[in-house]
């Protein structure tokens, strides 16, 4: 077949759009649960700890919520601008997105199971953003 230069299917336009819109509203999700989970990580929860004591990467909990906290508040703002399509907020999605899977591994001694489920789900949003091509006008 022929490469046409012409407007692209109704229906492929309109997935494109909900994959996008998808991926943006994960990454407010992951954005959210790292700020909750920073919260109670903050408090000294101790349901979070499951036990590492030579661990090279070991901080208290306290200093570990706050980086949650942090990370997740940039991740919300930076979810919120890809919700707009702003194009600065695609990039800045997987740079924190990449972010988001160092510190979850960094966490992985702490709290394996969650932090597995938030390395999958920024993997996830890498590959939404990176795939996506939005509309020109």
């Amino acid at each position: 077949m022929a490469h046409t230069t012409g407007t692209e299917s109704p229906v492929k336009q309109g997935i494109a759009a909900g994959a996008s819109i998808a991926a943006a509203v994960l990454f407010l999700v992951i954005g959210v649960l790292s700020i909750l989970q920073g919260i109670s990580a903050a408090r000294d929860d101790d349901l979070l700890i499951v036990g590492t004591n030579d661990y090279i990467y070991k901080f208290n909990t306290s200093a570990w919520g706050w980086i949650h906290i942090i990370v997740g508040a940039l991740v919300v703002l930076v979810a919120i601008g890809l919700m707009t399509g702003a194009t600065w907020a695609r990039v800045a999605a997987i740079v924190m997105a990449a972010v988001s899977i160092i510190e979850n591994f960094l966490w992985l001694p702490y709290y394996p199971a969650w932090s597995l489920l938030i390395i999958a789900l920024d993997v996830v949003v890498i590959w939404a953003i990176a795939t996506w091509k939005p509309a020109t006008t």
